[in-house]
């Protein structure tokens, strides 16, 4: 089952990245009986009750459940932070102070969360609090795991994850009811997992134009991305880059991101938390993407990244490509051609690798293994590696597809056993010499069905990135 809902990740017809996710919680529509928890009744939804010292992220999808009640009903669900009524849904992480009464009163196994991952509980509590008859209880790991429990009742009383996205509709209804018990989706399989905005214009750029008046994803596009990523039980994204900056637009994009969830990453050509347009940007005052010639500026560019993200919990992008999205000095060629420069950047490659990692230590003032990194063995990068070019064991190794949906490659078994682990870039849409490819309905379902499965079969299972 895990590897099922782990495959679904990238089956984008649907964007089911609900890694594990139980399919039915005993909801049922129009029904209610004793014999069942009620949730709804005549268009009224129980209140919910939160600690008023939660996760603001937490705080953002509790009221995203309110509004998914009144979607259904055309009422939404109350919230309080006292409990006041007989019946509620209480919501929390294990930190909340609702929540730490129901682990000492015994109600609640804080065993079965503690020390997981995104992982949630949903269960029913008869006298769980004072004053209260019965609760539905939502509780997480951690703030993620919490998350991910909300979106799992809003999906289970009819509410789509691509309800805006795609106008999926809500049936209306007046009363739900759910089987009493205890539920949950267990531990992500994959645990980086997320989209690609690549090849954004000029649709996306135009839409968003038109919505918000923008020339540039600002914060308000990107919660409603971030919403969906999480309403489809994913974690992570690489911005928009073609004439974007994700950072540079709107200092509130990050602050959104860290804030509702998400982990940000960077593309495979964009290290240390620097998006390449805001090289582009000022390229007359930094000179040259060209670490053997320039290195003091791109240093400086690297550092400032590392300094602006280091209270978030951004995966830093490793490594360099050269000047857009191309080859290091010179010329794109065959992906296994053979250069002569191969063997000059590959030696300039460790240089930079070494730089790189003392300027995180330096930022973070943690050994630089204490902060996730990922290097992608992307295109002619994939020969260097092939070449013997390597990174520190705690650096998530990123595969790639070759473009068209095949991958080009797995870890062997000695391989397998690096502690930073395997992560895949896949793709549905690719823009490059010598053909295009911008519709996800030319992608072969069942191809990419066996492609991940192979690919998670090899214990590539730290990152998933779909572009």
């Amino acid at each position: 089952m895990k590897l099922k809902k782990c495959v679904g990740i990238f089956l984008f017809s649907t964007l089911c990245l609900n890694v594990g996710a139980i399919d039915h919680k005993g909801i049922t529509f129009d029904r209610l009986a004793p014999d069942r928890f009620t949730l709804m009744e005549n268009g009224v939804a129980n209140e919910i009750l939160v600690d008023e010292q939660e996760d603001a992220g937490v705080m953002i999808a509790v009221r995203n459940l309110q509004n998914d009640f009144k979607r259904v009903s055309g009422r939404d669900a109350g919230l309080c932070y006292t409990p006041g009524v007989k019946r509620m849904i209480m919501i929390g992480t294990l930190k909340s102070r609702y929540i730490r009464e129901l682990v000492k009163a015994k109600k609640i196994d804080a065993s079965l969360l503690e020390g997981k991952n995104e992982k949630y509980l949903m269960t029913v509590i008869s006298a769980p609090l004072n004053g209260v008859d019965e609760a539905l209880v939502i509780v997480g790991s951690d703030k993620r795991g919490t998350i991910y429990g909300i979106y799992e009742l809003s999906e289970q009383i009819g509410v789509s994850p691509w309800y805006d996205w795609a106008d999926v509709p809500v049936m209306p209804r007046q009363n739900l009811s759910m089987t009493r018990g205890s539920y949950t989706a267990g531990e992500p399989a994959v645990k980086y997992r997320g989209i690609f905005l690549n090849d954004e214009a000029p649709c996306l750029t135009g839409w968003v134009k038109h919505t918000y008046g923008t020339n540039y994803g600002d914060h308000r596009f990107y919660a409603r991305v971030f919403e969906l990523i999480l309403r489809l039980r994913g974690n992570f994204m690489w911005p928009a880059m073609w004439g974007w900056s994700f950072y540079a637009d709107d200092p509130e994009n990050s602050k959104t991101a860290h804030e509702m969830g998400i982990i940000m990453g960077t593309s495979h050509h964009e290290p240390m938390a620097r998006n390449h347009q805001e090289w582009v940007r000022k390229r007359s005052e930094y000179g040259v993407w060209d670490y053997a010639s320039n290195q003091q500026v791109i240093d400086r560019f690297f550092r400032e990244g590392m300094e602006r993200a280091a209270g978030t919990e951004d995966l830093i992008t490793i490594g360099m490509r050269g000047d857009g999205d191309t080859p290091m000095g010179g010329k794109e060629g065959e992906d296994d051609k053979y250069v002569p420069r191969d063997e000059e950047n590959m030696r300039l490659m460790e240089k930079i690798f070494r730089n790189q990692r003392r300027i995180i230590k330096e930022v973070t003032g943690k050994a630089p293994e204490k902060r996730p990194q990922v290097w992608a063995i992307y295109k002619e990068v994939q020969r260097y590696y092939d070449m013997g070019l390597r990174v520190p064991d705690d650096v998530i190794m990123l595969l790639s597809d070759d473009n068209w949906g095949d991958v080009r490659r797995l870890p062997d078994a000695k391989g397998r056993k690096r502690s930073g682990g395997w992560g895949m870039y896949y793709h549905v849409d690719y823009v490059g010499a010598p053909r295009n490819s911008k519709w996800l309905n030319v992608t072969p379902i069942q191809n990419m069905w066996e492609q991940l499965q192979l690919t998670y079969s090899y214990g590539v299972d730290k990152l998933w990135i779909l572009n």
